[in-house]
């Protein structure tokens, strides 16, 4: 299981590659064929030419991929994504769920995501789990379908199935 939190929380004083690599460092897989699956992740997700950076040195979107590849250097099955893109000012956090969305459907991970953007929630995912207020309990359950050729959180906003998802939720989340 990997966890994405909030915020990166990359360590400011280590490299981009060795940010990465931490997970494996701490859980002692560390070899050779893990090194070359993190090469592999940093070249596919265009980061490997600042594998020799600081994390100062980056943008908040590519903090958020350095920080899922960390997270998905040790092959986790599911993914928790904890508010992962609310740091991030519009715009990057457009970008930046377009990357994951494709990051998590290329490498074939399931993802369990909290959010509280309901355009997120929709456009991220399959299904989506509305909670009642504390102490949280399941009030509903959406399944999220949208028939789109290369499917993407953008394209499926300019679907016309998105805002009648996005008002059902609204009204469901009033009550």
């Amino acid at each position: 299981m990997g966890y994405m939190l909030q915020k990166d929380n990359l360590l400011e004083w280590r490299t981009i590659y060795k940010n990465v690599m931490l997970g494996l460092e701490i859980r002692h897989i560390k070899n050779k064929e893990n090194i070359e699956y993190v090469n592999k992740l940093l070249k596919k997700y265009d980061l490997y030419d600042f594998k020799d950076k600081y994390p100062a040195q980056l943008s908040g979107g590519m903090r958020q991929r350095v920080a899922l590849i960390r997270t998905l250097a040790v092959r986790p099955k599911i993914l928790l994504l904890d508010e992962a893109f609310s740091a991030l000012d519009y715009q990057t956090r457009i970008n930046v769920t377009k990357d994951i969305y494709n990051i998590l459907k290329a490498e074939n991970i399931t993802a369990l995501m909290v959010t509280h953007d309901i355009s997120e929630a929709i456009s991220m995912s399959d299904r989506v789990i509305v909670l009642s207020q504390r102490p949280a309990k399941i009030k509903n359950i959406h399944n999220i379908e949208f028939d789109i050729p290369n499917r993407t959180p953008l394209n499926c906003r300019e679907s016309p199935k998105f805002s009648k998802y996005f008002d059902t939720l609204w009204k469901e989340l009033g009550d």
